[in-house]
């Protein structure tokens, strides 16, 4: 078994590819210091959609038991008529093997509570409501300040703090999140009678009306619309508006409707397109996830490519005897085209919504993005 060259990181943000890597990183006798910004680790939000390829990042986690047993697995996507009625349903292709399911649905606090799980178990040392304030790097190593007034010394920093990232500004990676020009209200909600699957309604006041399964009581609902400024919106408000759009959709959606009463359920979020082309680190830090890449979640693949981020960086720090640039380089060349493809395709999904073009190729574009996903990153 090789000994890992890099025997000591600092992984800055507690989310799902830090969590994931932490683990990951432990399981190579790596140490591991984990620093998450918020003091409650983050645990929030409605629901999430995993394909089969973020499944399959999960497995070689560890946690994938843990996920079939608190999600809700489904094989098909459906298409409605803003009316409810069902037009077409669409077997789902299984992106992450046979042996697991085309989709799963949870609820996206139970998947952060999983991950925090097995970052405790796997003995990392966390510290909740700290950030790193400046990062002074050498040939050797990196010397990491944190708010708390301490320092450490590491092998390597990975930055895995989200689409806002201060690791990306620290180390001097100018690109930053673009507004596609949509947006999207969330909640949960109660699960209907009969909802076994994502059924979307392309059409009606909405570019999107969609649901997920996420348990065997709950939901994930969501309705994307052109984006506003934010500011014209009252928080307390946000039930509110979304049961207003909402009521132009009918079926399993008049359940929900009523069920949106509670503003601080509902999140309202622009859409952004995020990219870093050039190399994904400055030295010895690194940008994992979305601080790297970010996109719409037309295609539901954003926590997908920011897991097989980390396998494939976990992979190549457990089996490198001596660490150089060279393999922060490998990670990047190996992640950027597969990530380049979801971005653009996602985004190209949305442009297409956006602008009412009515003979877009989706199929088409589904079929190659599928292809590809099914393939080890």
């Amino acid at each position: 078994m090789t000994t890992p060259s890099v025997r000591s990181v600092l992984v800055i943000g507690g989310g799902t590819a830090g969590n994931g890597l932490t683990v990951l990183l432990r399981r190579a006798g790596i140490a591991v210091d984990l620093i998450e910004a918020t003091p409650d680790w983050n645990v929030s939000g409605s629901g999430i959609t995993l394909q089969g390829n973020a499944l399959r990042a999960l497995r070689e986690i560890g946690v994938w038991p843990q996920v079939r047993a608190a999600g809700s697995a489904f094989d098909s996507v459906g298409l409605t008529a803003p009316d409810g009625t069902v037009l077409h349903v669409a077997r789902d292709v299984r992106t992450g093997g046979e042996d697991l399911p085309a989709t799963v649905g949870m609820q996206r606090p139970r998947l952060q509570e999983i991950l925090i799980d097995a970052v405790r178990a796997s003995g990392a040392h966390v510290r909740l409501g700290t950030t790193a304030t400046a990062l002074h790097g050498d040939a050797d190593g990196v010397n990491a300040e944190f708010s708390d007034g301490s320092s450490g010394r590491y092998d390597l920093v990975v930055g895995a703090d989200g689409i806002s990232s201060a690791t990306r500004a620290m180390i001097g990676i100018t690109e930053r999140p673009e507004p596609t020009g949509m947006a999207i209200w969330r909640t949960p909600a109660p699960r209907p009678a009969g909802v076994e699957r994502t059924d979307l309604s392309y059409g009606g006041p909405a570019y999107i009306a969609g649901y997920c399964p996420t348990g065997p009581d709950t939901v994930y609902a969501y309705l994307v619309e052109p984006k506003r400024d934010r500011a014209t919106i009252d928080p307390a408000a946000y039930a509110e508006e979304m049961r207003r759009l909402a009521a132009g959709y009918g079926g399993h959606w008049e359940q929900i409707a009523a069920s949106i009463t509670d503003p601080a359920q509902v999140n309202y979020t622009w859409f952004d397109r995020h990219l870093v082309e050039g190399p994904w680190h400055r030295g010895r830090v690194v940008l994992v996830g979305d601080a790297a890449h970010a996109c719409p979640p037309t295609l539901a693949q954003g926590a997908a490519m920011s897991l097989e981020d980390v396998l494939v960086l976990a992979e190549l720090l457990a089996g490198a005897e001596e660490f150089s640039e060279q393999l922060l380089l490998d990670y990047h060349a190996r992640r950027l085209p597969r990530v380049r493809m979801v971005v653009e395709n996602s985004c190209r999904l949305g442009r297409w919504l956006m602008d009412g073009v009515r003979d877009a190729d989706v199929p088409g574009l589904m079929a190659r993005t599928t292809a590809v996903l099914k393939e080890l990153p």
